[in-house]
């Protein structure tokens, strides 16, 4: 009885990397469809963003089911909570990368993003990519002090997202309202579907050692 009530628990971590593999290239294909105005690639974000749908409720209704067979303790029950909540930003990251599809979808068949930022959105998409990839290897391994490192790549998301403001200011800015609109969300989703890979890493930590991430991170520093 206990080794099946294991096997399920360790089910409900595979689903939630399967979900976070399945979110990540989502992402990368939203990106290749809004830096290369290729519809194809947008309408297949859709799908993937559907069957992410899917996984979610089965996956919420596995964990329910095993809070009232199994009504676990200490660590499995947090193992059962952090998945509910990890489950839910997964979803979400699924409708962020749908979004940035549509964004493709709705410009198509022009560019939604101008030749000057496209170096900044490509980066923005490989990095929320790559967030995505390491949240699903600390859902594997367990690892306390790649669950912190995510953190400190987030920073790198959140200085692009300013570069796109700052190059919405200037005023050299010649792309019109509607394109300045289009970027400005674009923008936002990236960064939002990098916090959510975040999140999930900091309930990894919570997860592990029962303490929240910021426990372990230093404080920032003072302003002067």
């Amino acid at each position: 009885m206990r080794e099946a009530y294991h096997k399920e628990l360790e089910s409900i971590t595979q689903a939630l990397v399967e979900m976070a593999n399945m979110v990540g290239s989502a992402m990368g294909r939203a990106t290749g469809a809004l830096l290369d105005a290729d519809l194809q690639q947008a309408l297949s974000v859709a799908s993937t963003e559907e069957r992410v749908e899917a996984l979610q409720r089965d996956l919420e209704e596995r964990t329910i089911a095993v809070l009232a067979r199994q009504q676990p303790v200490a660590t499995d029950l947090r193992m059962v909570v952090t998945s509910l909540r990890m489950s839910a930003d997964l979803e979400r990251c699924g409708v962020l990368a749908q979004h940035v599809a549509t964004v493709a979808r709705r410009r198509h068949p022009q560019h939604a993003v101008p030749d000057d930022l496209r170096r900044t959105i490509l980066e923005m998409g490989q990095l929320a990519q790559r967030l995505m990839a390491q949240a699903a290897e600390v859902l594997i391994t367990q690892d306390v002090e790649a669950a912190l490192q995510m953190e400190r790549d987030d920073d790198r998301m959140d200085e692009l997202h300013r570069m796109i403001f700052h190059h919405l200011m200037d005023e050299r800015w010649h792309h019109g309202v509607e394109t300045a609109v289009d970027v400005t969300l674009v923008g936002r989703y990236y960064e939002r579907f990098a916090d959510h890979a975040v999140s999930i890493a900091r309930r990894v930590v919570y997860l592990v050692t029962g303490e929240r991430a910021d426990d372990y991170l230093p404080d920032p520093p003072l302003l002067p």
